[in-house]
């Protein structure tokens, strides 16, 4: 008796043709599109894909001499020695300290300042200020840190100077720890608010004319037309802002944190990013470093699907 060889049925891959032919249609229809989004694709496969195979030292003793194939594989030994290291617990909550610092003060600055300059009226007037605003975010911190003790330094520091003029002590700004915190996220504000508008000044520009119109014939001034028309309008752009954000909540900015540090504020100072550079980079455990960053990366990935199901079940847009 002759076996029956079963053919393939029809249905089931008729579909999968189906949906590649729409795609292609569909690259073809908007070629030009995919053309330009092209240097971020790439950017995104070579810069943020193909470096997760270095991921794979987290589970690794890194030999530089056997290579990343060579090495030892130790398991879970680096993320046990980060989460029993003693000072784990303080480098957690100097980071969401100071996360949480930049959410509550610094998050809503530039919707603040976004909404302001979209009250000016005199177009080039409001053009001056954009620009001035958006100046110190191409400062490197170097710049920003040293401007900083120019201003606040106990020796050299103009404010202190001041204050010992009119009779007043030394108030040691950058080596207190209680200011520390405050100091990271006012630095963080005057750098950055201004180019935080950008996207919510374009947001603000694709609201209907017509409506703030109507507003005037209802007779609602300013701040009522920015309570019910203008924040509605970019509440989603708010929401999708915050969600990534939350992200980045266990990112603090390194450079900033390094450049700030000192013996008398490491206590406060001390988060995962300067962690990882004096391990992994100063010590050469090259595993531990990348451990720390792949511990990061699952914290951030965690909180933004959190944030995203809680939004969508308020019945706002999320990110997906």
């Amino acid at each position: 008796m002759s076996q029956v060889t079963a053919l393939p049925d029809a249905s089931l891959t008729m579909p999968a043709k189906k949906s590649r032919s729409r795609l292609w249609i569909s690259v073809k229809q908007y070629k030009t599109i995919y053309l330009l989004a092209l240097p971020g694709i790439l950017y995104f496969i070579l810069f943020k894909f193909v470096p997760m195979w270095g991921l794979l030292l987290a589970f690794k003793q890194y030999n530089p001499y056997a290579g990343f194939s060579g090495s030892e594989w130790v398991g879970f030994k680096y993320f046990h020695e980060l989460f029993t290291d003693r000072n784990f617990y303080i480098m957690l909550r100097n980071t969401f300290a100071i996360n949480l610092f930049s959410l509550a003060f610094m998050f809503p600055v530039p919707i603040l300042l976004a909404l302001m300059l979209n009250e000016i009226r005199h177009e080039v007037f409001k053009r001056v200020n954009q620009s001035i605003v958006y100046v110190p975010h191409f400062l490197s911190w170097v710049v920003v840190v040293s401007m900083t003790h120019f201003i606040l330094s106990s020796e050299v520091g103009i404010i202190n100077k001041v204050l010992m003029q009119l009779g007043f002590e030394r108030i040691a700004f950058l080596s207190n720890p209680n200011y520390f915190w405050g100091l990271i996220t006012a630095q963080s504000m005057w750098k950055e608010a201004g180019w935080g508008t950008i996207i919510f000044l374009a947001a603000i520009a694709g609201v209907d004319p017509q409506r703030y119109e109507a507003a005037v014939v209802d007779g609602a001034g300013r701040w009522r037309q920015i309570w019910h028309i203008t924040l509605p309008a970019i509440r989603p752009t708010i929401i999708i802002l915050l969600i990534l954000r939350l992200g980045h909540m266990a990112d603090v900015g390194f450079e900033q944190l390094l450049l700030m540090m000192n013996p008398l504020v490491n206590s406060v100072a001390e988060v995962f990013d300067t962690y990882a550079y004096s391990i992994g980079i100063l010590k050469g455990q090259v595993s531990v470093g990348i451990t720390v960053g792949m511990f990061k990366g699952v914290v951030g990935l965690v909180l933004v699907l959190m944030s995203n199901y809680v939004v969508k079940k308020m019945g706002q847009e999320g990110i997906y």
